[in-house]
C-alpha cells in the first residue's frame, strides 16, 4: 500500500483537485494525505490572532472572506445538486464553528482547533467530489489515529494500532483520504505537527502501516542541487540517502519537512519527491543508499544568530560546555552549529524567542557577543573519506567571502559555513559554479 501526500498548491483550486486523479490510481490501494488549500492556513492564523486580541469584528470579516472563497470552490468543484448541497453543508458547518469562537474565552486550545479546519475542509470536499464522479473512497479522520506524547513526539505504535483496523473495515475500497498536519496531543486535545507537517503525517502513516512507498507531491520536480529561485541551471537530484535528505531539509530545502525523513528511515520505507504539475518527471528517490563520492546539493538557512562566549577562566574547566548547553536546554532552543577554541565557544540558533534570557545567563560564564542576520550554507554529499578534497573545493569557491564559522566533521554528509545573509546569493552561486 502506498501513501501519497499532496500539498496546498496541489489542492489549491477546484481544477487542481480534479486533476489529482491524473496521479492517483483508484485501482491501487492507497492512502491520500491532503494539506489545506493553499492560503487557507495563513488565513486561519490571522483569524486566530484576531480572536486572541479580542478583535471580534476583524475575525468576523476574515471568516466571511474565507467562506466566500470556499463558496466559489464548491461551485467549480461540485456540479450535481445533491453533492453541491453536501459541500455547502460542510462549509456551513466549519465556518459556523469558526464564528463560534467570538463567544468564547479564547485559549491556545481554540487556536489549534481553528488551524485544523483547513485540512478538514479540503479532505471533506475532495471526498464528496470523488463520490460525485463515482470513485469509491473512505474519509479517514486523522484525529482518530494520529497522536503525540507528552514531549509532542508522534507515537507510531498508536498509529499502527488505530489505523490498521480502520483500513480493515473496508477491504473492498482502494482509496482512503485523510488529513495532514493535524493530530491529538497527549491530553486528547486537537493539536498539530507544526507548519509543513503534512509531509510528516505521510511519513508517519507510512511507518505506521509499513507502507511500500511514501510519495510527497509538490510543485517542483524533486530536490534540486541548489535553490532554483536564486541559482540558474539547477537540476533535480535522482537519489539521496535519508541522512542527506535530512541535512538538506533541516538546512533550508523547503520541498521537504525536516522531521518527515526519520519515521521512513527507521522503517526503511522509500520516499519519492514528485511534481504535481509534471507527473512524468522522475523526481527524487530517498532510500538508505545513495551515490558515493559525489557532492549532491547546496541549501541555505536564513534567520541565524551567532553567539560567542569568551572566557579564558572557564572554558577549560570541567563541565563548562555542559553548563552552556544546559542554558539552551532550559529555554528549549536548538543549536545549529558549534565551534570551539581554547578560550571561546561560538554557536548558532535560529529561534531568538528567549535570546535576552539566554544572553543574560551566558554572561555569568564570560563575555558574550551576538551577531544577527546570518545564513548557514550547507553543502551535502559524501564527505566521509574526503579522498576528493571536497572541503578544500568548498572553501576555495568562497575564498572571496568573509566566513563567520565553519562546521565540518560532525557528519559524513555535510559541511556548513556561516556567512552574513547579504552574502548568501554570492555564496550559493559561487559554490554552484565550482562544485557543479
Amino acid at each position: 500500500m502506498k501513501v501519497l501526500k499532496f500539498g496546498g498548491t496541489s489542492v489549491g483550486s477546484a481544477g487542481r483537485m480534479q486533476k489529482l486523479l491524473d496521479i492517483i490510481n483508484p485501482q491501487e490501494r492507497q492512502i491520500v494525505v491532503l494539506s489545506a488549500m493553499s492560503g487557507t492556513t495563513n488565513n486561519l492564523v490571522e483569524i486566530g490572532q484576531a480572536y486572541l486580541v479580542n478583535d471580534k469584528a476583524k475575525a468576523a470579516n476574515l471568516v466571511a472572506a474565507l467562506k466566500d472563497k470556499y463558496e466559489i470552490v464548491i461551485k467549480d468543484l461540485l456540479k450535481k445538486p445533491e453533492t453541491f448541497e453536501q459541500g455547502k453543508g460542510v462549509i456551513d458547518y466549519h465556518f459556523k464553528l469558526l464564528s463560534s469562537f467570538a463567544n468564547d474565552l479564547f485559549t491556545p486550545i481554540e487556536d489549534k482547533i481553528i488551524l485544523a479546519q483547513g485540512e478538514l475542509l479540503s479532505t471533506a470536499l475532495y471526498h464528496i467530489y470523488l463520490k460525485e464522479i463515482g470513485v469509491p473512497s473512505v474519509l479517514l479522520p486523522a484525529l482518530a489515529f494520529m497522536k503525540t506524547d507528552e514531549d509532542n513526539e508522534p507515537v507510531v505504535d498508536h498509529i499502527t494500532t488505530h489505523l490498521n483496523p480502520l483500513l480493515d473495515k473496508h477491504p473492498d475500497v482502494n482509496l482512503f483520504i485523510t488529513q495532514g498536519f493535524i493530530c491529538r496531543n497527549a491530553f486528547g486535545e486537537i493539536d498539530n505537527l507544526r507548519r509543513g507537517g503534512s509531509d510528516y503525517t505521510a511519513s508517519l502513516i507510512g511507518a505506521g502501516i509499513r507502507s511500500e512507498e511514501v510519495q510527497i507531491w509538490t510543485d517542483i520536480d524533486g530536490m534540486h542541487n541548489n535553490d532554483p529561485r536564486i541559482v540558474n541551471n539547477t537540476k533535480p537530484i535522482a537519489q539521496l540517502s535519508f541522512d542527506e535528505a535530512a541535512e538538506l531539509a533541516y538546512f533550508g530545502a523547503k520541498i521537504l519537512h525536516p522531521q518527515s525523513v526519520f519515521p521512513a528511515q527507521k522503517y526503511k520505507i522509500p520516499v519519492r519527491l514528485l511534481n504535481t504539475m509534471d507527473p512524468q518527471a522522475a523526481g527524487t528517490l530517498i532510500t538508505n543508499t545513495s551515490e558515493k563520492d559525489k557532492i549532491k546539493s547546496i541549501a541555505a538557512k536564513d534567520g541565524i544568530t551567532a553567539i560567542k562566549i569568551q572566557s579564558s577562566r572557564m572554558l577549560l574547566a570541567h563541565g563548562f560546555l555542559r553548563r552552556v548547553f544546559e542554558v539552551f536546554e532550559r529555554y528549549r532552543t536548538s543549536i545549529d552549529m558549534i565551534t570551539t577554541s581554547e578560550v571561546a565557544v561560538s554557536l548558532t540558533i535560529d529561534d531568538t524567542t528567549y535570546l535576552g534570557e539566554i544572553t543574560a545567563e551566558l554572561g555569568k560564564f564570560g563575555s558574550v557577543e551576538i551577531d544577527v542576520n546570518h545564513t548557514i550554507i550547507c553543502v551535502v554529499g559524501d564527505f566521509g573519506a574526503e579522498k576528493h578534497g571536497y572541503a578544500a573545493r568548498v572553501l576555495e569557491a568562497i575564498k572571496h567571502v568573509p566566513v563567520r564559522m565553519i562546521s565540518y566533521g560532525g557528519s559524513d554528509h555535510n559541511m556548513s559555513v556561516l556567512v552574513k545573509t547579504e552574502e548568501k546569493v554570492e555564496v550559493l552561486r559561487s559554490l554552484h559554479s565550482r562544485l557543479f
